[in-house]
């Protein structure tokens, strides 16, 4: 009797491991498939314009697709720019415009002008230079991108300054030792993952002009990072494992002493080891993570060395299966509403009952007042960090003028959650004097004086 046990038991437990569970706390607002065509969906960003409006950005086969995602019940397509056909398309935002790369040659980097929503969107420019045509991922920190892969040099990361005009970027330094498929830049700090020689990289960008590895490590077991990101308390790294072993998991580093990082977890979806982890996005104490089949898995990640899932959507729920098919990317408005991209079946818009209205992406405490610190350190040469505080979500604007009133950067133009927040200014292409940064949140302003010193 014992005997005939065992294979109903491995019945039942392969049951478990490939099947979906059905969706958990998680609604869908609506599901968009405008772009149906032999080459598939890829990445999907956010913009959220100065008043209020919460924008879905998707890549389509052969073009960018901006929803309109503000009203639940009114969900819509607000604009459209073609493109070269790619299999992968991606985008971030800065101020009132979006920047999009695919890996489609001569594609180069895509700049279109936003403020005209929701009525309509522009393309403005196509960014390229000799020895420059694609990019495979874009990261971004505050008026400043960090370009990976693609066919620049060894393709590894270089830096495009959009600070004194974001239409026209400056190129500054790059980081040229390997290939990176991807990174995140928290603090002038690159998390590089370096998909096919398996390391992660902390690369010290605080001069743009000259990029400076801190650490390197293998990524092990199995490693084959695809995407990065940080706790709130920047002490802990998750790292998803796109290529290599099986199960492909979500792996946490303890980086409190970036010189010596030690895995302290891994992670994957409840009840499924056969998804592959593709991109992570944390807000605060919670995760969000584009899993391919298994769809969209929410994490409470307060405790970042134990992940407990609290929420998920299958937006790809024929199978759990270890291709590269499903859901791709995510991203989370301020309203809670989440966005997802799914390679066949387009945009998903959810809102999750596990989560909080209006996350706290820096995972801090809510501010009080308003309040605009001094920049430090002061004087500075070239870079230097200016932090503030708002006591509610608040579009922002954080610009730098020298004496004669001449705007010489834009720091921060975009909605932002209420906490605490800094930006840095990197002056390596700016002469020794006085200068004077100020804020603009809501109805708050305030301006101070610093010293650029060489």
């Amino acid at each position: 009797m014992k005997y005939g046990l065992i294979p109903a038991l491995m019945l039942i437990v392969n049951i478990l491991s490939f099947s979906q569970m059905p969706n958990w706390n998680m609604t869908l607002l609506s599901n968009k498939n405008d772009y149906v065509s032999g080459t598939q969906y890829s990445a999907v960003w956010g913009y959220v314009a100065p008043d209020n409006r919460e924008y879905a950005i998707l890549g389509a086969p052969s073009g960018t697709a901006f929803y309109d995602i503000t009203d639940s019940l009114n969900i819509r397509l607000a604009g459209y720019v073609g493109g070269l056909t790619s299999a992968w398309r991606e985008m971030k935002t800065f101020s009132h415009y979006a920047y999009i790369v695919s890996e489609a040659e001569n594609s180069g980097l895509q700049i279109v002008d936003l403020q005209y929503l929701p009525d309509s969107v522009h393309l403005v420019n196509t960014f390229l230079f000799s020895g420059y045509s694609k990019t495979h991922t874009i990261s971004q920190e505050g008026p400043y991108l960090y370009m990976n892969g693609g066919n620049y040099s060894s393709a590894g990361i270089f830096v495009l300054d959009l600070s004194s005009n974001p239409t026209q970027p400056v190129k500054r330094g790059e980081w040229e030792q390997s290939y990176i498929h991807d990174c995140r830049v928290v603090n002038d700090t690159i998390w590089a993952a370096g998909i096919f020689d398996g390391h992660i990289r902390v690369i010290n960008a605080s001069n743009k002009n000259n990029l400076v590895t801190i650490n390197s490590w293998l990524n092990v077991p199995e490693p084959g990072p695809h995407n990065t990101a940080l706790s709130a308390d920047h002490k802990f790294l998750f790292v998803t494992e796109e290529i290599a072993g099986n199960p492909r998991v979500l792996k946490v580093w303890n980086v409190s002493n970036v010189m010596n990082p030690v895995q302290t977890a891994t992670w994957h979806p409840t009840n499924i080891t056969t998804s592959i982890v593709h991109n992570i996005e944390v807000y605060g104490n919670y995760a969000l993570v584009a899993h391919y089949t298994s769809g969209v898995r929410v994490l409470n990640v307060s405790n970042p060395s134990q992940p407990v899932e609290i929420a998920w959507y299958d937006t790809f729920p024929a199978n759990n299966d270890f291709t590269y098919n499903g859901c791709w990317g995510v991203y989370m408005f301020p309203s809670g509403k989440i966005a997802a991209s799914d390679r066949q079946t387009g945009l998903y818009v959810l809102r999750s009952s596990a989560l909080p209205i209006g996350v706290n992406g820096n995972g801090n405490e809510i501010p009080a007042k308003f309040i605009l610190r001094q920049n430090y350190p002061n004087p500075f040469n070239p870079s230097t960090t200016i932090r503030y505080s708002l006591p509610q979500n608040s579009y922002t604007k954080i610009r730098v003028f020298d004496v004669t009133g001449k705007q010489r950067a834009l720091l921060v133009d975009r909605m932002e959650t209420a906490g605490d927040h800094n930006v840095s200014f990197d002056a390596s292409e700016l002469a020794s004097g006085v200068y004077f940064y100020t804020i603009e949140a809501g109805k708050y302003t305030d301006s101070k004086k610093m010293i650029l010193v060489k």
